[in-house]
């Protein structure tokens, strides 16, 4: 198979989707792979590297498209990349469709198979492609927020955790998934007396025998929300439903209650989030402030530490790239039950039932193609 590594060109996307190494590996089994020029300098890779791994360099973002069977990226495609895909071209990626109407429409457009990380899942429900950058968001999520929560950062001036005979910051999580479970671990080894929400009884049992004295669980519902705003310096957003848009558990009214200085991290902003008042900003510029709490919602976290990302990533991503170039992405599929929920949208169809209904489209059962 042919397979392009295009430059990543959202703002501040140092990472890229293949390292030498996994360049190596797919060039050892009998296939092509062509990279775009410069595509892996943000993480450290020069294209002498990619070279010495049997790989071969393209000038441009538009020669990458063209020759290529299947696309392999991190980010999903942006508006100028939409007339470059081809019809029956492969693209495995992030997506996030339940949350970017324009891109659904462009990709069913297309005519592509576009087969997103995000909904690649095991038999237990686990999602191995979305766990690495979960993992690496969840911890920055505490380093951003600790960073915010400075008074020159419009914060409340807060030390996360406190010195001796001044109490600690007071962190609060939504989701205790990968990214809750991160975050608290981050939070509590800085001293923050953090509190984790879930709605699963099961999980939180799991949370309480693994974390440390200094992190409490407490039943996710409006009521508890309400009040644990009231007092919290730092509140994370960790929800995800996959392939779909995370519900509001903050909503606009609700910042009235917080204090000023409050610092918000939505880390779920890239599936719609799951703080009303995020919208997606850049590392460029990443807060804004509503009501004196200052938001930070960057869609990208993990490509502000590119190196760690593109290795985390690549690790989990490079087995299924692997059997998709071995196989052709129908005997894959047909083959690996597990990138069956990847299918998001084929030829046109939406084959990923959440996205259809996200924005009142079309569906199609993914069965129609395998």
């Amino acid at each position: 198979m042919i397979i392009g590594v295009p430059k990543e060109i959202k703002n501040n996307e140092n990472r890229v989707a293949l390292t030498p190494a996994g360049a190596k590996e797919l060039v050892k089994r009998g296939h092509t792979v062509y990279v775009q020029h410069t595509a892996g300098e943000g993480s450290g890779f020069s294209d002498s590297e990619y070279e010495t791994a049997g790989a071969k360099i393209l000038p441009t973002i538009e020669a990458t498209y063209e020759i290529a069977e299947m696309i392999i990226k991190v980010k999903e495609p942006i508006e100028p990349e939409y007339a470059l895909i081809k019809e029956d071209q492969l693209l495995f990626t992030y997506f996030h469709f339940a949350s970017h109407e324009p891109l659904t429409k462009a990709m069913v457009d297309s005519n592509a198979v576009c087969l997103a990380y995000e909904t690649v899942e095991k038999s237990d429900r686990s999602l191995p492609l979305l766990i690495p950058m979960s993992e690496v968001a969840g911890r920055m999520s505490v380093q951003k927020g600790a960073n915010y929560l400075e008074k020159p950062l419009k914060g409340r001036g807060i030390l996360l955790g406190g010195v001796p005979g001044v109490l600690p910051a007071k962190v609060l999580i939504l989701g205790g998934g990968i990214v809750g479970t991160q975050a608290a671990w981050m939070a509590a080894g800085l001293g923050a007396d953090v509190t984790i929400m879930d709605v699963s009884l099961q999980r939180m049992r799991y949370l309480e025998d693994v974390m440390p004295a200094n992190v409490n669980t407490m039943m996710s519902n409006e009521y508890n929300i309400r009040k644990m705003i009231k007092s919290a310096d730092l509140i994370i957003g960790a929800v995800l439903i996959p392939g779909a848009k995370a519900p509001h558990l903050i909503t606009r009214d609700m910042l009235k209650d917080m204090r000023p200085g409050t610092v918000l991290v939505d880390v779920a902003v890239d599936q719609g989030g799951c703080i009303e008042t995020c919208k997606p900003t850049t590392h460029e510029n990443p807060t804004f402030i509503i009501d004196d709490v200052v938001h930070y919602c960057v869609a990208n976290m993990p490509g502000a530490v590119p190196y760690t990302s593109t290795l985390a990533l690549t690790n989990a991503t490079l087995p299924y790239a692997i059997q998709l170039a071995d196989k052709g992405w129908k005997k894959a599929a047909q083959e690996n039950a597990e990138l069956i929920p990847g299918l998001n949208v084929i030829n046109g169809d939406i084959v990923y039932k959440a996205v259809a209904e996200a924005f009142g489209m079309n569906y199609v059962p993914v069965e129609k193609y395998l």
